[in-house]
Formats: C-alpha cells, sequence, structure tokens
C-alpha cells in the first residue's frame, strides 16, 4: 500500500510537488486542489496513516513546521486574514488520502470557505456529563 500512497510517491521524488519545506522528519508542499491560493499540506516523510500511529516527536515537529508556514502565510504577498490548521484523521473525520496530512491555508473574509456549525446538534451537556467524559479520556491517556 505504501508504494501506491501519492504522498509517498511525492516524498520518493516520483511525482512533482511545489515544496515549501523539507527536513528529515516532514515535508510540506503546495496542496493541487487548494481552499485558498496558500493552501499547503504538511505530512511525515514516512508513511503512517493516522495519529495513533504517529511518533509523538514527529507529531510535534509536524506542528512546528505547520506554525511557522502559519506565520510566514501573511507575510508571503497573498490574501490572508487568518489562517486555519486542519487534519482529518480517519474516513468518519473525512480523511480521503490515508498518509496523515496537517492542512494549513490562508483565510481572508468572504473566501467562501468556512464550518457550518447545524444548531440542530447535540444539546449543550451538563457538567457531570463533561466530567465523566474528561475522566474517561484522561483514563485513556494512561
Amino acid at each position: 500500500m505504501m508504494n501506491e500512497c501519492i504522498f509517498c510517491r511525492i516524498v520518493k521524488g516520483n511525482l512533482p510537488a511545489s515544496v515549501v519545506h523539507r527536513d528529515g522528519f516532514c515535508m510540506a508542499f503546495m496542496d493541487i486542489q487548494p481552499v485558498n491560493t496558500g493552501h499547503v499540506l504538511v505530512i511525515p516523510t514516512d508513511h503512517v496513516a493516522y495519529v495513533a500511529d504517529l511518533d509523538e516527536d514527529v507529531g510535534a515537529h509536524l506542528f512546528r513546521i505547520a506554525q511557522r508556514i502559519a506565520v510566514a502565510l501573511p507575510r508571503s504577498f497573498m490574501q490572508c486574514e487568518g489562517v486555519n490548521m486542519f487534519l482529518a484523521d480517519g474516513e468518519a473525520a473525512g480523511q480521503e488520502v490515508f498518509h496523515l496530512h496537517l492542512h494549513v491555508f490562508p483565510r481572508y473574509r468572504g473566501d467562501r470557505f468556512g464550518f457550518v456549525w447545524n444548531s440542530s446538534l447535540p444539546h449543550i451537556p451538563a457538567r457531570d456529563e463533561l466530567d465523566t467524559v474528561a475522566e474517561n479520556i484522561k483514563k485513556a491517556l494512561t
């Protein structure tokens, strides 16, 4: 499967990419289906499909590079009033390419992209429910 992964092929140089950054742990390149001009993908250079499989140090490095890119976007002479960082982990979250990738893209008023909050989403939970869920997550961290 790794031989067929489009991002692995980009890392190996078998497919073209407009590279923003590359080091021993990650690669950042322009998305070919951008939300807005300046949309960058930051990926680990080793094939990793999901967050659960990502080495924590590599994950921290990906976010450091993504932060640097986010700071660079408004300085790069393109329309950029804000920045989104987005990572979809799993099919239910909208992941389509199963090589972990962090989207970093410029935003500006009227760009017609956005997340829609549906007012029919579940009710606001009570504090005791939030505390129970927090405790379950805390236990799962160990």
